[in-house]
C-alpha cells in the first residue's frame, strides 16, 4: 500500500503480512491524534478483543509535532515529541490488540487544509480493510482538527461504490461529549467490562498524562457519569459508557450536507428543552 507521505507508519502488533492484517478488520477507527483512538474509540477494542472472527484496526491522521508537553517531556522539540507519541501508539495497539495501526504522519495544517492526500491515504486503507463499522469524531466536536478529520473521512467512504461502503458510521466523544443530545438519539456504548484494559490503554500515553493532561482519569470519569446520569428515574445498570452519534445516513445520502445533519440532532435538543420547560411551567 502507497501512503503519500514517506514517514507514514503501518504496524502491525503479531506480526502478521499487511494484506492479511488489513482483510481480517472488522472495526476500523479513524482519529485525528494519538490517544484520541483510546479516549473515543474504546468499545470497538473492547469488542474485538480476544474475539475470534472480530479485529480492530486503527489510523492516527496526524504527526503529532504540536502536542503540549510539560514536566519530563517540556525541552522535547517537535520532532522528538512525534517519535514519543509514534512509540506510545505503538504500545496502545499491543496492549489493545490491535489488529493493524497506521500513523499517516499528516500535520494538523494540512488535514486542515482542502488538501486530497488525506482522503486518498484514507480510502486506500478502507479499500483494503472493508471494514462493517466505523468510528470518527461526532460533527459536534469542538477541535477544529477533529472536524476536518472527520469531513475527511465522509468524503473517502462516498468516492467508494456504495455497495462496498461500511455498514455504520459512528461520531464519538473526545472534545465535547454528546450528553447533550436526547436520549434516542444516542448510541450508549457499553464500558462496564474490562476497566484494567480501558485503563492500562490510556496510561501508556505519559507523554500526555505526565505532561499536565490527566486524559486518563478525565475519560474513565466521563464514562462512570455517562453511565450515573443516563437515566434519571432508575438505578444505574452499566458502570461505564461512551455516546455515539449514528452517522450513518452521510454514508448513505451523498447529497446531505454535513451541518445539515449535525443540525437535525441540535434541533432536537433544543425542542426539548423547550418542551420540558412549557410542560412543567
Amino acid at each position: 500500500m502507497k501512503l503519500h507521505q514517506a514517514t507514514s507508519e503501518i504496524f502491525i502488533p503479531d506480526g502478521q503480512s499487511v494484506d492479511k492484517a488489513l482483510s481480517r478488520t472488522t472495526h476500523l477507527a479513524i482519529a485525528a491524534h494519538h490517544d484520541d483512538l483510546e479516549i473515543m474509540a474504546a468499545a470497538p477494542i473492547l469488542d474485538c478483543f480476544q474475539q475470534e472472527g472480530k479485529w480492530y484496526s486503527a489510523v492516527v491522521v496526524t504527526d503529532g509535532r504540536g502536542s503540549p508537553r510539560n514536566g519530563l517531556y517540556e525541552k522535547y522539540n517537535d520532532e522528538e515529541m512525534r517519535l514519543v507519541r509514534f512509540k506510545e501508539q505503538r504500545k496502545a495497539a499491543i496492549v489493545g490488540e490491535y489488529g493493524s495501526l497506521f500513523m499517516l504522519d499528516f500535520s494538523s495544517k494540512e488535514t486542515k487544509s482542502s488538501s486530497t492526500n488525506p482522503v486518498d491515504d484514507m480510502l486506500a486503507i478502507l479499500e483494503a480493510t472493508k471494514p462493517q463499522f466505523v468510528y470518527t469524531h461526532n460533527l459536534a466536536d469542538k477541535h477544529d482538527t477533529h472536524i476536518a478529520t472527520t469531513l475527511k473521512v465522509i468524503s473517502a467512504i462516498r468516492r467508494m461504490p456504495k455497495s462496498e461502503r461500511p455498514e455504520k458510521l459512528f461520531g464519538c466523544e473526545v472534545w465535547r461529549n454528546l450528553d447533550w443530545m436526547v436520549d434516542s438519539d444516542k448510541v450508549p456504548f457499553d464500558l462496564s467490562q474490562q476497566e484494567n484494559l480501558q485503563s492500562a490503554l490510556l496510561g501508556v500515553f505519559d507523554s500526555q498524562i505526565t505532561g499536565g493532561k490527566r486524559y486518563d482519569l478525565a475519560s474513565m470519569a466521563r464514562r462512570r457519569a455517562n453511565a450515573t446520569y443516563f437515566e434519571s428515574h432508575g438505578v444505574d445498570v452499566l458502570t461505564g459508557i461512551s455516546f455515539g452519534l449514528d452517522m450513518t445516513s452521510l454514508i448513505q445520502n451523498d447529497e446531505l450536507e454535513p451541518a445539515a445533519f449535525i443540525q437535525t440532532y441540535i434541533n432536537h435538543f433544543m425542542q426539548d428543552v423547550m418542551d420540558r420547560l412549557q410542560r412543567v411551567k
